[in-house]
């Protein structure tokens, strides 16, 4: 998830990956498909399959310039590869490894890849939510025919928090739909509004939707005040990470039947057995398979072989995190 805006400074330069013209590239990789995909690049790659379960690399694994990570990295999995260079991630969430990494080593992540899975959850989560599909199967479950009327999405004013690569995807899709969109970001620029007016935009939104990257900034700011300038009956869609809603503000417009939300992702996550989001009214859950599709992982292993394919040709790194 990216909302980098486009009116900035010229950024410096992207990096290239210090390697020499005949050096032989090691990659350490967490599956046996990846490890395949990128085996056919060139005979300079070396990949190195890893499990942190059986222990950190070693010998030649230990060389490796790019990792590719599954989960968190331990600081003594990175005091173990001191050639480390590059960590490429699969997902374009990077808020595990942003500003963790040691200085030396930089941040890619795989923009793109699950846009278009992303998106299209946003907008049928959107459309569920609006025609009240989710009380329908619920009645169809317990057997009763309940006809009954509920909100549209054709001709809503939806409001997109978060103008990158996956909000304008959002926006594309919904455009079919006569919707009246607006776009939020961190920056203002030409067609897309500031974090700063949300406090004005926020009460003529019929639908709220959130594909913002987490960084400090996000993190918590759909909060009791963000939420109490949403019009009565309006929806809130998640497709973003859990924590940049407050659950129990969120909690408590829900119960009061003042908001309608549709998530992909909660704070805390996966959500306790228990946890009253479970029986939330007016909630659409699904629990953070937004970019699960069949095509998500070919798509994410694309972008680890291109990046390497650049690394091998001199050129400078793409996708490189620094929004964080």
């Amino acid at each position: 998830m990216s909302d980098a805006p486009a009116d900035q400074a010229p950024a410096r330069p992207a990096p290239v990956l210090d390697l020499g013209p005949e050096e032989t590239l090691h990659v350490l990789v967490p599956s046996g498909a990846l490890a395949e995909a990128v085996e056919q690049l060139s005979p300079r790659v070396r990949v190195h399959r890893y499990d942190l379960r059986e222990g950190l690399p070693t010998g030649e694994a230990a060389q490796a310039q790019v990792l590719v990570p599954r989960g968190e990295l331990p600081d003594e999995l990175l005091d173990a590869l001191p050639r480390l260079q590059l960590v490429q991630l699969r997902s374009a969430g990077a808020e595990l490894f942003a500003g963790k990494l040691p200085a030396r080593v930089t941040l890619c992540n795989a923009r793109g890849a699950h846009t278009p899975a992303t998106a299209e959850w946003a907008v049928t989560a959107t459309l569920a939510a609006q025609r009240g599909i989710p009380h329908y199967v619920r009645e169809t479950d317990a057997g009763r025919w309940s006809p009954g009327t509920f909100a549209s999405l054709v001709g809503a004013r939806v409001l997109v928090v978060g103008a990158g690569d996956i909000g304008r995807t959002i926006g594309s899709m919904m455009a079919g739909f006569d919707v009246e969109l607006t776009y939020v970001a961190r920056t203002a620029r030409e067609g897309v509004h500031g974090f700063e007016e949300l406090p004005a935009l926020l009460p003529d939104a019929d639908v709220v939707v959130l594909i913002v990257p987490v960084t400090p900034q996000t993190t918590g700011m759909v909060d009791a005040t963000f939420l109490a300038a949403m019009k009565d009956g309006a929806l809130l869609v998640n497709a973003a990470r859990g924590v940049v809603v407050d659950t129990d503000a969120l909690l408590a417009e829900l119960t009061a039947g003042r908001l309608r939300a549709a998530l992909d992702v909660t704070d805390p996550e996966p959500l306790p057995e228990g946890h009253p989001l479970w029986t939330a009214p007016g909630l659409l859950l699904t629990p953070h398979v937004g970019g699960a599709v069949p095509d998500t992982e070919a798509r994410a292993a694309a972008a680890v072989t291109d990046q390497l394919e650049r690394i091998l040709a001199g050129e400078p790194l793409q996708n490189v995190v620094t929004d964080y």
